[in-house]
């Protein structure tokens, strides 16, 4: 089927009274997808909160956003092709507010030889027949016939935050955490201890070479003014003063900042520590996904490289605290595989079921657990249905159990670059939560994982400070 077809009238078809319109609902995503392209991020289109203390009591869209359907009108339909915009009186009349049905009405109003100019009337309406804008529009008519088939749109989608809105929140809430960040020798990694700091989530505790953390401050350019510095000559000295401080009751949560991951963890879990539980650690990554109605959990994607069974159970465990931490009473577990069914050549689905009996017997609290599952069936309702599966847990999953480190990695980091997803990292499972940030996160995303370790840590009972 050929695609629809735009045509003009040309300057010598156009007659006076002539009439064209078309008819738009204002969404929110219209509003937000608008002033994303423009910038205009007044607070009066953005934000509830400001708007009801406006002079309409209500989230407005933007006037220009209005006046575009004009241009539509003019550029498609009348004059259509070949129309060249010249000028615009605009009079903004009346608010537009989502869900408000705007109708464009545009009206050959007088016609001028010379350079083949129009004037048109361009009008907008509300579902109440309230004239929302009202104006003149000044155009060069085509002089030529055009036929021209209608662009394909890209399809596009928006990414929201408020799958955090309401963690963070909570985290806010509380009082400052303090915490120690571990080696903070880098720009990036400074930066971010001075944004959650900002923020009021937490209170920082600088440790490692004091020359190299200002060195890092200045490259940052910003303040170390009321920020404690706890000077050690290395990365692995600052891990270490960094576990004693926690075991010591003086920081509630630590924070990874320019040394690797495997050096600050393993002065976490070395046999005389003081931060071991009897549970393996293990890391989260806390997903937004724009196209997920709720937040998801992946694990374990950073910390356990082929974890045993046992070990699944205590990465599972940790997950499900996690998720009760954040007021999910029972949450929904798909432990993941190639496939929904047991096969003895492939060991991750006789893991997947063997926890799945392990949850039912109380061996796996506080949660649904259901294994294996594929990755479709465990997010997607209608792939569980056209499988034929009964499950609690199908096409709803809260947590998403890997069966091993590279392919919860690949999933997670598949998820972040091409869904968009944000990805707040946490390690669980010692006596305090561990903030492990990369260079590449947002500031959404450090402030998401802070906000997190915030409410582990709250939730704990404090450690006891020993003789």
């Amino acid at each position: 089927m050929d695609r629809q077809l735009l045509r003009n009238r040309t300057f010598d078809e156009l007659a006076i009274g002539e009439s064209a319109s078309l008819v738009r609902i204002v969404g929110r995503d219209d509003i937000d997808l608008f002033a994303a392209v423009s910038g205009d991020i007044n607070p009066a289109h953005l934000d509830a909160a400001f708007a009801a203390t406006d002079m309409f009591g209500h989230i407005v869209a933007h006037g220009m956003w209005t006046a575009a359907l004009v241009s539509s009108v003019l550029g498609t339909r009348l004059p259509g092709p070949g129309t060249i915009y010249l000028g615009q009186e605009l009079k903004f009349l009346k608010p537009v507010a989502p869900g408000d049905t705007v109708t464009v009405t545009v009206t050959v109003r007088e016609k001028r030889a010379e350079k083949h100019v129009v004037l048109l009337e361009t009008r907008c309406a509300n579902q109440r027949g309230e004239v929302v804008l009202d104006g003149v529009a000044t155009v060069i008519a085509p002089g030529e016939p055009i036929e021209w088939p209608c662009a394909r749109l890209p399809e596009i989608s928006l990414k929201r935050s408020d799958r955090y809105e309401e963690f963070v929140r909570q985290a806010r809430e509380l009082p400052a955490l303090k915490a120690a960040i571990v080696h903070p020798c880098s720009p990036e990694a400074m930066l971010a201890a001075v944004e959650i700091r900002e923020e009021g989530l937490l209170e920082p505790i600088l440790i490692g070479p004091e020359a190299k953390i200002r060195a890092a401050a200045e490259q940052a350019q910003v303040s170390l003014d009321g920020i404690a510095i706890d000077p050690v000559p290395h990365s692995h000295a600052a891990a270490a003063r960094a576990v004693e401080l926690a075991v010591a009751g003086k920081v509630a949560t630590l924070m990874k900042g320019s040394l690797h991951s495997d050096e600050l963890l393993g002065s976490v879990v070395a046999p005389a520590s003081g931060l071991r539980t009897e549970r393996r650690i293990s890391h989260v990554y806390a997903m937004s996904l724009p196209a997920y109605p709720k937040p998801l959990i992946v694990t374990d994607a950073a910390v356990n490289i082929q974890p045993t069974l046992a070990h699944k159970r205590d990465i599972c465990q940790n997950a499900i605290d996690l998720m009760h931490t954040l007021g999910v009473a029972e949450p929904l577990v798909a432990v993941l595989a190639a496939v929904e069914t047991v096969n003895d050549q492939m060991p991750s689905t006789l893991d997947a079921a063997a926890l799945t009996v392990m949850a039912a017997r109380g061996q796996i609290t506080g949660a649904r657990v259901d294994g294996p599952l594929a990755f479709d069936n465990a997010v997607s309702p209608d792939a569980a249905r056209a499988k034929g599966i009964v499950s609690p847990v199908a096409g709803q999953a809260d947590i998403l159990l890997v069966p091993d480190l590279e392919a919860g990695n690949m999933l997670a980091k598949q998820l972040i670059y091409f869904a968009n997803a944000d990805a707040a990292g946490l390690v669980l499972g010692a006596r305090v939560p561990i903030i492990l940030t990369s260079r590449a996160d947002s500031l959404k995303t450090r402030i998401a994982s802070a906000a997190l370790a915030k409410l582990v840590a709250a939730r704990r009972a404090p450690l006891e400070v020993p003789a």
